[in-house]
């Protein structure tokens, strides 16, 4: 008798590999969140989105036989979604960063509890409009890694993993955004957070 701990990602990917009925249609299913996230906040053009997400469910099924469970599953779609949709934006040469005018920002050093609410920032529909606002004037690659940290509440190795991105780097735009992000909405609405 096999007692060994059952492995979900291993289970659904040996499904869809040996064609198993819906296998493919349930990894997407439980993955299509994921990957719009990630490419609606890079390209924030629906359309293009959705090409892009097209794109990536279909070189991950042409691919899924090369992934070695190395990281989570959620992790190397997520790798596939972020690499078609920054090809997209280098093929458009749309920048993917700010120009580099850091001497004025004071380093993270590597925090992240700067005591900015982010949740509790959304209560309010004006303030959620103008949160929406600012998180899509963001750069794509703070938008993105902003969206996985609170939206799919991925950790910042998992980030790292789907990304490419060092951990430091990861908390950097981390910083960076959500420093942005308290400034509009200190600024525009009077709003002490």
């Amino acid at each position: 008798m096999d007692e060994r701990p059952t492995n979900p990602d291993r289970e659904l990917v040996d499904a869809v590999l040996r064609g198993a009925p819906g296998a493919f249609e349930r990894l997407v299913r439980d993955y299509q969140g994921l990957c719009w996230h990630i490419i609606y906040r890079m390209v924030r053009h629906p359309e293009d989105a959705r090409e892009l997400c097209q794109e990536t469910f279909l070189r991950v099924h042409q691919c899924l036989h090369q992934y070695r469970y190395e990281s989570a599953l959620k992790s190397w779609i997520g790798q596939v979604a972020y690499s078609i949709a920054l090809r997209h934006l280098q093929r458009k040469r749309i920048p993917l960063l700010e120009p580099a005018a850091d001497e004025d920002i004071p380093s993270p050093l590597e925090n992240l509890g700067d005591e900015f609410d982010l949740e509790q920032a959304f209560g309010d529909a004006q303030v959620a409009r103008r949160l929406h606002g600012a998180i899509d004037a963001l750069p794509p690659v703070q938008r993105t890694v902003l969206t996985l940290y609170h939206l799919e509440e991925a950790s910042i190795p998992e980030i790292a993993a789907i990304t490419g991105l060092a951990s430091g780097t990861i908390k950097s735009h981390l910083f960076r955004a959500r420093l942005r992000l308290r400034a509009v909405l200190e600024g525009r609405l009077g709003v002490a957070v």
